[in-house]
């Protein structure tokens, strides 16, 4: 396995795992069950680890890309940027997320305030986890740039204007 495939195994989990987190927590605290929040709390702890792993591993997986056709810096740099970003919110929410476990446990008369500063959180994260998600996916997939309509058109008119020529 390799640092681009080893990225691509990890990088998957803060990004799903905050999604079924943020869910989660949200159902823990409508049902107001602490077991179910730190439910969510464990999901977000195993995001941010995940969320450094995946870090660890992008710098490889970019050395491995960027002299590809159709992959250039500009697309590597943006992915990386909102990763950086993500990464730090992901980090912020494994530490709360730490706090709402020990509040809990404690039985702590802020655990509810955590419960709310963990969902925010996790709300900013959930939008980060999109675009770099995103970003990440348009490195390889081309299909999913915000051009790759106009590429398709140009190429399909080109198409058509040639076909005119034979005619």
């Amino acid at each position: 396995m390799n640092d681009a495939h080893l990225h691509m195994v990890v990088n998957h989990f803060p990004i799903i795992g905050i999604i079924l987190g943020f869910g989660i927590l949200i159902a823990g605290m409508f049902l107001k069950n602490n077991s179910v929040k730190n439910t969510a709390y464990c999901l977000f702890i195993v995001g941010a680890i995940f969320a450094a792993v995946s870090m660890a591993t992008g710098e490889g997986a970019e050395e491995m890309v960027e002299d590809m056709p159709s992959v250039g810096h500009k697309i590597i740099h943006e992915h990386e940027e909102m990763a950086e970003k993500l990464a730090i919110v992901l980090y912020l929410l494994g530490i709360v997320s730490i706090a709402g476990l020990y509040t809990n446990i404690k039985k702590h008369s802020q655990a509810k305030l955590v419960s709310f500063l963990a969902l925010t959180i996790a709300a900013v994260g959930i939008f980060l986890g999109k675009e770099t998600g995103t970003t990440g996916g348009e490195v390889r997939h081309t299909e999913i740039r915000a051009n790759a309509g106009a590429t398709s058109e140009a190429t399909q008119s080109g198409g058509e204007e040639h076909e005119e020529h034979e005619d």
